[in-house]
């Protein structure tokens, strides 16, 4: 159940239209359940449950290998933030993200998802098919040059560049095991052999 809070607070909200700014307004005014995230999402406040513990190295896993290889100015991070894309009314906090420092500067409680130089979700059943559809249409039509996605189901890692209005124009798929590229701005082979579901573990029966 979703609490609305009582008492008027002062927000800030990004540029965009109306309706998208009265979505960041009712976002923000929202007391999201424990163990839960709010997303914008097809014009939509959406929520699902936050990762399964093993998910924990795999992230700390892409911070650690893409971190040396960020552009200048640029950080990779775990840490939860909500990130807008105005131009196709979207706010996504995704699981991983590099990002211009200075894009952190100031008060505001949204950070411009143009600073971000790459982002990457680790599906689970109850996001799965956003991260897979929604969020390649919205992450490439907003200019982020990278997105990877770790699909936890198929042990698959999918890494999509050059973006365009279509979402991204190419793509390349590995199993988790085998070395992937991720190209530039970043410029390195990731290794995915850490990524697998650990045994014994239900397979996309859970949500984040």
């Amino acid at each position: 159940m979703t609490v609305m809070l009582e008492r008027p607070t002062a927000i800030d909200v990004p540029s965009g239209t109306a309706r998208f700014r009265a979505l960041c307004r009712t976002l923000l005014d929202m007391e999201v359940p424990d163990g839960y995230r709010a997303e914008i999402i097809g014009g939509n406040i959406v929520m699902s449950p936050w990762s399964r513990k093993f998910y924990m190295p795999v992230m700390r896993s892409l911070r650690s290998q893409l971190e040396p290889h960020a552009p200048a100015g640029h950080i990779v991070d775990v840490a939860p933030f909500l990130f807008t894309f105005p131009g196709v009314e979207r706010a996504y906090g995704p699981d991983v993200y590099a990002v211009a420092e200075k894009a952190f500067d100031g008060h505001g409680r949204y950070v411009d998802g143009e600073a971000l130089s790459l982002v990457a979700e680790l599906t689970s059943d109850s996001t799965r098919e956003t991260d897979r559809t929604d969020k390649v249409s919205a992450y490439g039509r907003s200019g982020v040059p990278v997105y990877l996605l770790l699909d936890m189901e198929e042990q698959a890692a999918t890494v999509f560049w050059r973006p365009s209005e279509r979402g991204y124009d190419s793509r390349l798929t590995t199993p988790f095991g085998e070395p992937l590229r991720i190209p530039e701005p970043f410029g390195c082979d990731l290794d995915t052999s850490g990524f697998k579901t650990p045994a014994g573990e239900p397979d996309g029966t859970e949500g984040r």
